[in-house]
């Protein structure tokens, strides 16, 4: 995959920006991975929230710049104020991009001519149940995209110049920093899904809180990011910095709304390719309460093949949204 990357990307200096708090855990394998890239990094910053388990430490060991950070907004912002570079990439701790993973999505960046980006997700691992939600994810984003710009905060490809224009992340906002910062910085420029490369992202909060939990916690902020309005209180906690070591697992594009409906009618409805017992255990599903389904009670319920048909129904959707978007100069 490599060698059809062009050698000079970009003459552009790149900061890589990580928000941590007690991430001993997994910040040595995102530095691992950064330093495996193809094009590196021009400098690393880790912004601290006082970390007691030694995750300052560890990431001035390997090379790090470490400031003082906070909350995620905060801790981004203070990277950045100390960041040289004139593009930005935010990344969470329990990412591992891939070793081509900066060099294509600077080259494809570059190309379209993005102010903001985010890049599609894959699962970390193998799980399929994790692939499942990773392409259910992917969708969302790409169809909610021309409507709410989706930016995720474990990675952000951003101009600095965007950044400083919109006052960096909220700091005053209690969750959905990161889509309001997308929302805001894609009225400065086009704002982009990198489709060139992936993100492998970790489920670490859906395995501690659970598909529903926290799938209820994230409807919630998802009514206020479509509204457009700042989310500066929720009737739950989002913790940061509260999650151990990771667990060993188990085996603005433009869319022609008539014509992706069209496409997309072709496909036949996945329940009904699901097996007996599998459509038995998702009618077994309405009797379960919320904080009793959970990542493994999901993987348990559903067989192998029936959780295969939906990847492969999620798969096939998603290569009939349009990738193409207008250029600045059409509107």
């Amino acid at each position: 995959m490599e060698e059809n990357i062009p050698k000079d990307i970009s003459a552009r200096r790149l900061s890589v920006i990580i928000p941590t708090l007690n991430e001993a855990a997994y910040l040595p394998g995102l530095l691992a991975a950064l330093a495996a890239q193809s094009r590196p990094a021009d400098e690393i910053i880790v912004a601290d929230a006082g970390s007691t388990d030694g995750t300052a430490e560890l990431a001035r060991g390997r090379g790090a710049r470490v400031v003082r950070g906070g909350m995620p907004a905060a801790g981004r912002n203070a990277g950045a104020r100390a960041a040289t570079g004139d593009l930005f990439l935010f990344l969470d701790a329990d990412v591992v991009p891939p070793p081509d993973f900066i060099a294509r999505a600077m080259e494809e960046f570059e190309r379209e001519g993005y102010a903001i980006a985010t890049s599609l997700i894959a699962a970390l691992d193998n799980d399929l149940v994790d692939q499942v939600i990773a392409e259910a994810t992917n969708l969302y984003c790409l169809v909610i995209q021309p409507i709410s710009p989706h930016a995720p905060g474990f990675c952000i490809l951003v101009q600095r110049a965007i950044h400083e224009k919109i006052g960096g992340f909220d700091e005053s906002l209690r969750l959905s920093e990161d889509h309001d910062y997308a929302r805001r910085a894609s009225q400065y420029g086009e704002f982009g899904i990198l489709t060139s490369t992936r993100i492998p992202v970790s489920t670490r909060r859906v395995e501690k809180e659970g598909l529903v939990g926290l799938g209820l916690k994230y409807a919630w902020c998802e009514m206020y990011a479509l509204a457009g309005k700042p989310l500066r209180a929720a009737p739950f906690e989002y913790e940061f910095g509260a999650f151990g070591p990771p667990s060993a697992s188990a085996d603005r594009p433009l869319i022609d709304v008539d014509a992706l409906r069209q496409r997309l009618g072709r496909f036949a409805n996945p329940l009904q390719r699901f097996s007996r017992s599998g459509r038995e255990q998702l009618n077994r599903w309405m009797e379960i309460k919320a904080g009793q389904l959970t990542h493994e009670r999901f993987r348990q319920l559903l067989a192998r093949r029936d959780l295969n048909t939906l990847n492969r129904y999620l798969q096939a959707r998603l290569t009939f949204v349009p990738h193409t978007r207008e250029r600045p100069s059409e509107r």
